[in-house]
């Protein structure tokens, strides 16, 4: 059945039909920009990482302080996601795109020439700022996309955000170490202006005469489980990115210098998965591809943050979850673009602030668990939330998979 027949039988989570793309909208979709601008978004915080220790030696500060920006970013991007929900549809990827690449240009700018941490600290502002756009726009840009070419442009938007760990990450870290943090900004604001010149090209889909509204995502019981299943997911893998560089060092003994280079492996299997994901969806029902892939996630972090004696078997496993993610985040992104056909921008707007979300409570509910309960009990924990996701995700309506239902009050046959 196509996913048109099946959604006129589905139960209403809205009562107007899905929009339609590129055709309409008199231009062909483009992908390079929506992958450029989700690269250039996830570029902006993972430079952080490579460069916190040079930034506290220079502004005087602690590590701890300095890792303060990654929370101020997300909080803003949070707050962001929410605000432009009402107008992202109409706005439109491009315009929305646009915005984002020049707010990250400026921010690039504004951290690297911060003399002290409260203004490095607020230059962060403007990254949240740009992150919520950037993500935002890259996503919403996919339902321009024909129904059936959708898992291929999904995964590879997903797939930047590997893109910037493997390559951003080492560039960075060079950068710092030859010149200076605040020289290694330029490599941000350089992925920034790549995604800001082909900006116009992104296809736009009509606007739409109502503005989606939060209430209204909320309302929508599909939606609800959606997004409160990323916010689980990617709770639990960013605790595990959080912390797995600590426990490959401690629990290990994996020099800190091979440690990036480890993670870079599981990213490398990330994006392998994101791209490749189409495949699969061709040959399993969107649903139980999301629940599936998230259940074998719970597995494998159980398994990995219990190991202590074999390095070897730890990086296998931990580029199993990296695979294995990169197989949940599209799945569950195409999922997500169909909750309210006519407001995929909102949705993937809210996608940004849940992803966020996810993000803060990983980290502070992770650093938590390591601090009284060791590495082990943080397996347990992350296990159980991925589990907990993929029940959820179970209970999403899938458009294109949804039988039909028979109407009260139709005539026998």
């Amino acid at each position: 059945m196509s996913g048109v027949h099946a959604s006129a039988y589905l139960a209403p989570m809205e009562s107007q039909p899905p929009i339609e793309v590129a055709k309409v909208a008199g231009r062909e979709p483009k992908l390079a920009p929506l992958v450029l601008a989700t690269m250039a978004s996830q570029a902006l915080l993972v430079t952080l990482s490579p460069t916190t220790v040079a930034i506290g030696r220079d502004l005087g500060a602690s590590v701890g302080a300095v890792g303060q920006a990654r929370s101020v970013a997300a909080s803003v991007a949070i707050v962001a996601s929410l605000a432009i929900l009402r107008r992202i549809d109409a706005l439109g990827a491009p315009r929305l795109l646009s915005v984002g690449a020049a707010l990250a240009i400026i921010a690039c700018a504004a951290v690297s020439l911060a003399p002290t941490l409260a203004l490095f600290l607020a230059a962060h502002v403007l990254v949240g700022l740009a992150f919520a756009c950037l993500l935002s726009a890259g996503f919403a840009g996919v339902a321009t996309f024909a129904p059936e070419r959708r898992p291929w442009a999904v995964g590879y938007v997903a797939g930047a955000n590997a893109v910037a760990w493997i390559v951003v990450l080492p560039v960075v870290g060079s950068l710092t170490e030859w010149l200076s943090w605040r020289a290694a900004e330029v490599v941000p604001a350089a992925i920034a202006v790549a995604a800001l010149l082909p900006a116009p090209a992104v296809a736009l889909a009509p606007n739409q005469p109502d503005a989606a509204e939060l209430s209204t995502l909320l309302r929508a019981r599909s939606a609800r489980r959606w997004l409160g299943a990323e916010v689980i997911a990617y709770g639990a893998w960013t605790a595990l990115l959080t912390f797995v560089g600590a426990f490959f060092i401690e629990r290990l003994g994996v020099p800190e210098a091979a440690a990036g280079w480890l993670l870079a492996m599981g990213a490398a299997a990330h994006l392998i998965a994101s791209t490749r994901s189409r495949t699969l969806v061709n040959l399993v029902p969107r649903r139980r591809l999301a629940a599936g892939s998230a259940l074998i996630m719970a597995i494998l972090l159980f398994v990995l943050l219990r190991l202590t004696t074999s390095a070897p078997l730890a990086v296998a496993t931990f580029c199993l979850v990296g695979f294995a993610a990169g197989v949940r985040s599209p799945t569950s992104s195409a999922l997500g673009l169909e909750q309210l056909p006519r407001h995929p921008g909102a949705m993937m707007a809210a996608r940004t602030a849940a992803t966020q979300l996810g993000y803060l409570l990983g980290a502070v509910v992770g650093g938590a668990v390591i601090s009284h309960g060791g590495y082990g009990t943080l397996g347990i924990v992350l296990a159980i939330g991925m589990a907990a996701s993929a029940l959820l995700i179970l209970r999403v309506d899938d458009r294109l998979e949804a039988p039909p239902r028979k109407v009260m009050g139709s005539p026998r046959s």
